[in-house]
């Protein structure tokens, strides 16, 4: 499978006392089906999976499926700290028509490399599904390194991964050393660095409430290779990115932008809670900033 595009980690909207909003989870899958993506992640970080239980997640892979009816390819997030966890989820993934999943490393457990290897292996013999690698230290506790790369990179399904250290030197790491497994971008803050490298695909939070946007980057420095196009739009996004990469509160802040864009979201899962007065304020400031900014640059384009 070759991931390329834009591939929003769907939110799970919820209502005032956290239930599922299961109808408003499908309008968003329809959302941004209609919006020109060219994937949808089910059981990523900003879908919450942490805070669901394990009938949750399955139910939530089964109605995208449901919902997208083959429109676009579907990636079931299967991450967990046990290995048999994983391989658990990655099968239930499959038989609710997943095209492939997601895997981050186990968080807390913290293996080495090889064991992480071997984790990863152990999952691709039992799942055989085309796996996005996620690679994101600052949750899950542990980096995927060269060690691990070389360790599982002539296995065929290991086609893809979403970068999210923040570390320049592991994005240069990952393009010259392993040009098979594509790279995607993972880090907001940085999309343009990433795509100028050479990255075919974005997995973006902010891809809810701002997928034309996002498109558009993709497709002014992947695409067209306009990198003066793509600064300009990057700039525009870049307000918006700093509250994501470092506010503290991704999740609440997707979930209020898709609110201020009359999309359904409701409240976060507890330990999490939303933002105060003043953090909706400026978001909301950032945002109409951001879309007279974006409208200016279409302008020029026409």
């Amino acid at each position: 499978m070759q991931f390329e595009g834009i591939y929003p980690p769907v939110i799970t909207p919820h209502f005032e006392n956290g239930e599922i909003d299961r109808d408003g989870f499908a309008t968003m899958v329809n959302h941004l089906a209609d919006s020109g993506v060219h994937g949808v992640i089910v059981g990523g970080t900003t879908g919450e999976y942490y805070a669901q239980s394990r009938e949750e997640r399955v139910e939530m892979m089964g109605l995208a499926g449901e919902v997208l009816q083959g429109r676009l390819p579907l990636i079931v997030g299967i991450g967990a700290i046990r290995t048999e966890d994983c391989i658990e989820y990655g099968l239930r993934a499959r038989e609710h028509g997943a095209d492939a999943v997601l895997m981050p490393a186990p968080y807390y457990a913290v293996p080495t490399q090889r064991e992480l290897a071997d984790h990863a292996l152990a999952v691709d013999r039992e799942v055989n599904l085309p796996i996005m690698l996620y690679n994101y230290p600052g949750r899950t506790g542990t980096i995927m390194q060269e060690e691990f790369f070389n360790r599982i990179r002539h296995r065929p399904n290991f086609c893809g991964v979403k970068e999210s250290t923040g570390e320049i030197s592991q994005l240069h790491m990952l393009v010259r050393e392993y040009p098979r497994i594509t790279l995607l971008c993972g880090m907001d803050d940085q999309a343009l660095e990433f795509f100028a490298w050479g990255a075919r695909g974005w997995v973006c939070a902010g891809g809810n409430c701002l997928p034309r946007e996002h498109i558009a980057l993709y497709e002014a420095v992947a695409l067209e290779n306009d990198i003066e196009k793509g600064r300009k739009i990057m700039s525009a996004l870049m307000p918006f990115m700093d509250i994501l990469e470092q506010g503290g509160k991704l999740i609440q802040t997707i979930k209020h932008a898709c609110h201020l864009d009359g999309l359904p979201s409701g409240p976060v899962r507890r330990p999490l809670q939303g933002l105060d007065n003043d953090e909706k304020q400026q978001l909301e400031i950032v945002l109409k900033n951001l879309k007279s900014v974006m409208a200016a640059i279409q302008n020029e384009q026409a």
